[in-house]
């Protein structure tokens, strides 16, 4: 409401400058003074047409201003973060706003303005940033001051109070709070595979001095639980080793504080990702050929692969009369690698090696053991995987996919390798770029052709690629806890030199050996969940033709829900929902089970979940304002809004105020002058002439 009013005020209009009328007044004073001295008459009247002369050039107005007030513009902020969801903080908080804005309504000379802070991202409540960008469209005249209804969890609180006006905070609770959290203090993101990693955390009780114990619950990635009892306030150091790739969930909990407000932050969930420190490669190739520098080039390339690389430079039958101390850039040695340490490699390849004696059987023997027991064998062959030399009639056929036809296993003409319908589900071959497509098996690959293959007569593993005619090219097999994957051909090197067109070589034996060494991302039959930006997504890969099928999702409070896939890709199925709760999800496809971390969408929000005005208590006071507790839901105890002098405190027992800031508008201006010439020229005249005259 605009208010309009008069004032009056006496001012001056000098018609000469200030040192004139100065120095006029210093000689009428000496002049009069002299006079007074001399006890002369007339100096009373002489002093007086002194005065009105004086009077007269200082210009006296009597000047009345129209004035029109302005209302004043006060906050009303409230709080609406996460941590506001507690309990019946945002109940009790909107039960607040609705009775301050109808006092408010009441008062004629205040303009209330209503602003909210919602959640923003993981940065906590940053009430008053929002309240410095309000201010921004308000006159700091007119600012009668702020009333935040908050928990008080304020991450932004400055030193002084926003634009220099009172602070009432009005808190949604009976009084001050305990709350009990579980705080990480350091976890690592990711750890070796087969070594420990260590986290460090604490219990920790806000609002209360008492020290004891608590009960510390670890899970990991399902497994039965574990408890420990731990001291109050004092870190301690959780040791978890690394059993395999991938990503390991782990989640802590502790018991509830009695009391409490709540035990939202009394778990923490945390997600190390398992790598391997350094893969171990072992690469033996026989006879020099082109395609010898295709797999090194590859393996050196990788800068998680640690490569031992033997060449058989000259097979046993040739004989040029070298000594073979002379002809060895080193001694062979067989036993160290092939017994001593063979446990050490996770991948042993064999380029077109035979059979030639070189390689004693019981150390042949030792290379399917290890395959048996978790390793991996590749296998790249030629024209001597058929002959009287070939592996497969070693103890070593017995963990071989694919075996060769004994009698016209060599086929030599030109041709194109292609993907089965089984490798465009594969992960191994799925998406090669340049492949024929799926379901269509009337289009050719695009990439380069071959000239030679080797038959077979026994498969025993999944065909990836085959011939235009069916036949088998690249054969994959699980052989106890390790495999093996046999390549049918000495060709890919071709696509290397860009041969016809070339292919996607690097790409493909990439796939096949971290396959072979069994890296998660490349495993054919697995399900996978991980929470991004709020949402769980589900992917299911399989090499089995057939619907995509559902999901069991289980959430951090228990709530079971089965959720439809959709088919995405050959062999990949996908599911996606809002993953909100912080905690351990669930997810299971009957066969698989796969765990996804969520943390806090805002973690310091729930760092302390406490109603206290300990953190912006002192600012409220130092301001002229105050802390009000505002009770319960059900029993609101809100205080009276009233309007305050500049001088005066804003705030009391029951009541807030918000200040009077006098703020106008001058709409109109009259002036009278209070000596006119034709009355001061007049009564000058006539008070010279009683001076005269005395």
């Amino acid at each position: 409401m605009h208010l309009e009013q008069a004032i009056a005020a006496l001012r001056f209009d000098p018609t000469e400058p200030l040192w004139v009328l100065a120095t006029l007044a210093v000689l009428a004073l000496l002049a009069t003074g002299f006079s007074a001295w001399r006890r002369a008459r007339g100096t009373i009247w002489r002093c007086a047409a002194f005065a009105v002369l004086l009077i007269w050039l200082a210009g006296p107005r009597l000047v009345e201003e129209t004035r029109e007030t302005l209302p004043d513009i006060g906050l009303l902020v409230v709080d609406q973060t996460a941590s506001m969801a507690v309990g019946d903080r945002t109940k009790l908080a909107e039960a607040t706003r609705a009775a301050v804005e109808a006092q408010a309504a009441r008062l004629p000379d205040l303009e209330l303005r209503v602003l909210t802070v919602p959640e923003h991202g993981d940065v906590g409540t940053q009430l008053f940033s929002a309240i410095a960008a309000a201010l921004a469209d308000i006159p700091r005249s007119r600012f009668a001051g702020t009333i935040a209804i908050t928990d008080g969890q304020i991450h932004d609180i400055p030193l002084a109070a926003p634009g220099g006006a009172p602070l009432n905070v009005l808190i949604p609770a009976k009084a001050e709070e305990t709350d009990r959290r579980l705080r990480v203090i350091e976890a690592p993101s990711y750890g070796i595979v087969g070594k420990p990693v260590t986290l460090k955390v604490a219990v920790e009780d806000l609002g209360t001095d008492a020290k004891g114990s608590a009960t510390l619950t670890i899970r990991r990635d399902g497994e039965p639980p574990v408890t420990m009892t731990v001291p109050v306030g004092r870190q301690q150091d959780l040791t978890f080793p690394i059993t395999r790739a991938g990503p390991t969930v782990v989640e802590l909990s502790t018991n509830p504080l009695p009391g409490e407000v709540s035990p939202l932050n009394n778990r923490a969930v945390i997600e190390i990702n398992g790598v391997r420190d350094r893969l171990r490669v072992l690469l033996i190739s026989g006879e020099p050929h082109p395609g010898e520098r295709t797999w090194r080039r590859l393996l050196k390339a990788d800068p998680s692969v640690d490569l031992v690389h033997f060449t058989i430079l000259r097979p046993p039958e040739r004989d040029d009369m070298t000594p073979l101390n002379e002809l060895a850039l080193i001694a062979f040695p067989v036993r160290e690698l092939f017994q001593d340490k063979i446990g050490e490699f996770d991948l042993i390849i064999l380029d077109r090696f035979q059979n030639r004696g070189l390689l004693p059987m019981p150390y042949v023997s030792n290379i399917a053991r290890r395959v048996r027991e978790g390793g991996a064998l590749l296998m790249s062959v030629g024209p001597e995987f058929t002959g009287p030399t070939s592996l497969a009639l070693t103890p070593l056929a017995a963990v071989l996919p694919a075996m060769p036809q004994r009698s016209g296993g060599l086929v030599a003409e030109k041709f194109q390798p292609g993907i089965t319908d089984l490798g465009q589900r594969h992960p191994v071959t799925e998406g090669l770029p340049g492949a024929n497509p799926p379901g269509d098996p009337t289009k050719l690959p695009t990439w380069g052709s071959w000239y030679r293959r080797i038959q077979t007569n026994e498969v025993r593993g999944d065909v990836l690629m085959q011939t235009p005619d069916g036949q088998p090219l690249l054969v994959t097999g699980r052989i106890g806890k390790g495999r093996t994957a046999l390549l049918l051909s000495d060709q890919i090197w071709l696509w290397s030199r860009g041969h016809d067109g070339g292919g996607p070589q690097a790409e493909l034996l990439r796939r096949v050996a971290h396959w072979a060494m069994q890296e998660p991302s490349l495993e054919e039959n697995a399900l996978t969940a991980q929470i991004a930006q709020g949402r769980l997504t589900i992917e299911r890969r399989s090499v089995e033709a057939g619907p995509p099928g559902s999901v069991t999702v289980t959430d951090p409070e228990g709530k079971i829900q089965t959720l439809p896939l959709t088919a995405s890709s050959p062999g990949r199925a996908t599911a996606s929902l809002p993953a909100t709760l912080p905690g351990v999800w669930r997810v299971s496809d009957g066969d698989r089970t796969a765990f996804a971390a969520a943390g806090a969408a805002n973690p310091l929000e729930i760092a302390d979940l406490r109603a206290t005005a300990t953190l912006v208590g002192k600012l409220a006071h130092d301001s002229g304002g105050g802390v009000h507790w505002l009770g319960t839901a059900d029993r609101p105890d809100i205080p009276e809004l009233r309007r305050t002098e500049p001088d005066r405190t804003a705030s009391g027992g029951s009541w807030i105020g918000l200040q009077r800031r006098y703020d106008h508008v001058v709409t109109g201006v009259a002036s009278v002058p209070l000596m006119p010439a034709w009355l001061s020229l007049p009564l000058l005249l006539g008070l010279m002439l009683m001076a005269w005259r005395q």
